[in-house]
């Protein structure tokens, strides 16, 4: 009995040995978030790691809104931004694999009137191309269709595309964009029969077992347990000031949900990161897979380069030696070890995701604020405990850059303001601006007098409406009505006769986020 004893154990020892052991996190991690969470006054967060298949952590940290009790967990929803375009390309691969359509299928072959600028680019899109941000267009162009929220149906943002002039020739760079992931959006409704809220609810989530996840908004909605929105409004740049709520039904809206609109929870994306890093098996060990190896594969392999900006100094050791896009995901390296990455943004609320393929590894954060170096300190914090590199603060190495670059915003701001401001009148009476401008791609708006006093109004963004005051000469500034939406310059120009003949834009923050692309409008008198 002793022998076979003897022998039980050497076994055991000797599995224990073969098996990969998961590692845990830093030594007092949960204290490290917690500490964090309080120095930056950001409510909540919520954050998963997969190790060799298996879940190590899913946890919330926080509150789920600033001034109340309620606690996140790792059930909490948070809305997951462009990290949610991986779960687009996931539902593409799942009907490749059932031959309803092909990664470079045509995109007129599946929506007969999509329509781009140029005849060509029309003809020659696939549906590779909508996702790999080639297509010519400029950076984060036509987001002002559904950014803030729009009232136009994915369909208006097709049909409004054609307007939209490309910055580049078709396939010759990197420009990230948005709106050709609504497209894709249609594409799947197209190919499948089921819009693409159901098609990622009954075949992507629900079968992936991320029962708390959503793809539509009022179920988002309809879930107490869920994260609120917070940013810091300081009138001179966003990221100023103190922590505050956000309206949680003036972001993205549904329109632009497979560009970003899903929600998730840290159990749910514990599952998303098990079934990425097992190449699209599912982790309950049934053999059942949510689409391909080989899909797997192709939404892994780089399609596109991304020039490389060096990061400056504290945080320059995050720079890539190489980087480049694939389907729904950044390929590059960190610190020499390639990565699999995406980060997400909408209103209030951020996610990263980071699988490390080589160590079976993969991490997700989510916070419900925009103070980007919390969440990704700690993510950078995580990733160099699990690749063995020396311990270091990346939480103070972002607050560091994150101030330098609000400091230089600030003088920009201020240089504007002294350097081109100059004392003038404006050429007109209000009366004299008012009256209705189209622009190809947006549609109308409206300029009204008001007591002597101007307003403009983006009649298919409800919320987007405000005060214009004089800045100088013909250019006012907007005040908006809800204060989360970026300021912008708005300059008349006049005709022969006086009249206005056209309207452009462009923001007055140098740190504005790219979605606001005012500078790509150009009003002119909608016609009679």
């Amino acid at each position: 009995m002793g022998r076979i004893h003897s022998l039980t154990a050497t076994l055991i020892v000797a599995a224990c040995l073969a098996a990969p052991v998961a590692a845990a996190p830093p030594p007092g991690f949960d204290q490290r978030v917690e500490q964090v969470l309080k120095q930056h006054d950001v409510p909540g967060m919520a954050i998963a790691i997969v190790e060799d298949g298996r879940v190590t952590k899913a946890q919330g940290y926080g509150v789920r809104r600033l001034g109340s009790a309620e606690a996140v967990d790792a059930d909490t929803i948070f809305p997951t931004g462009s990290t949610g375009k991986a779960f687009t390309a996931a539902a593409l691969a799942i009907l490749v694999d059932e031959g309803k359509l092909d990664w470079d299928d045509k995109v007129i072959d599946h929506l007969p009137t999509f329509q781009m600028y140029d005849a060509w680019v029309t003809r020659e899109m696939t549906i590779r191309d909508l996702l790999v941000h080639r297509s010519g267009l400029g950076l984060g162009a036509g987001d002002l269709l559904f950014i803030p929220r729009s009232s136009r149906s994915r369909g208006d943002i097709v049909q409004a595309l054609r307007h939209i002039k490309p910055a580049t020739s078709f396939r010759s760079g990197y420009a990230y964009d948005n709106i050709l992931y609504i497209v894709a959006g249609e594409v799947i409704a197209a190919a499948s029969g089921q819009d693409w809220e159901s098609f990622m609810r009954d075949r992507v989530l629900r079968p992936a077992g991320m029962m708390d996840s959503v793809s539509d908004e009022n179920d988002r909605f309809a879930n107490p347990n869920r994260a609120y929105p917070h940013a810091r409004l300081d009138p001179r740049l966003r990221g100023l000031g103190k922590q505050q709520l956000l309206p949680e039904r003036e972001g993205l809206g549904q329109v632009g949900a497979p560009a970003g609109g899903l929600s998730s929870s840290a159990h749910d994306l514990a599952r998303w990161l098990q079934i990425q890093l097992g190449q699209g098996a599912l982790p309950d060990g049934d053999g059942k897979r949510l689409y391909s190896a080989a899909s797997a594969q192709e939404m892994w392999t780089p399609q596109v380069l991304i020039p490389i900006t060096p990061y400056p100094a504290p945080i320059n050791d995050m720079t890539p030696q190489f980087s480049s896009y694939a389907l729904g995901w950044n390929v590059q390296d960190y610190r020499g070890v390639k990565v699999v990455q995406h980060g997400g943004a909408v209103f209030g609320v951020l996610t990263f995701i980071v699988l490390v393929p080589e160590r079976n590894l993969g991490i997700s954060l989510q916070i419900n604020a925009e103070d980007v170096g919390v969440m990704r300190g700690l993510g950078y914090e995580l990733l160099d405990h699990y690749l063995g590199f020396a311990p270091r603060d990346w939480v103070a190495a972002f607050d560091q850059w994150y101030q330098q670059r609000l400091d230089a915003g600030l003088q920009a701001l201020q240089a504007s303001g002294q350097a081109a401001r100059k004392q003038s009148r404006p050429s007109l009476p209000a009366s004299g601006y008012a009256g209705r401008y189209v622009d190809p791609w947006y549609g109308p708006i409206t300029i009204s007098e008001q007591g002597g006093k101007l307003r403009i109004d983006f009649q298919q963004t409800p919320n987007m409406a405000g005060n214009l005051e004089h800045w100088q000469y013909d250019t006012f500034r907007t005040r908006w009505d809800d204060s989360a939406i970026e300021p912008a310059y708005v300059s008349f120009a006049l005709d022969a006769e006086g009249k206005v003949a056209s309207i452009r834009m462009k923001a007055v923050s140098p740190l504005a986020d790219f979605s606001y692309d005012y500078q790509d409008l150009h009003f002119t008198p909608a016609g009679e």
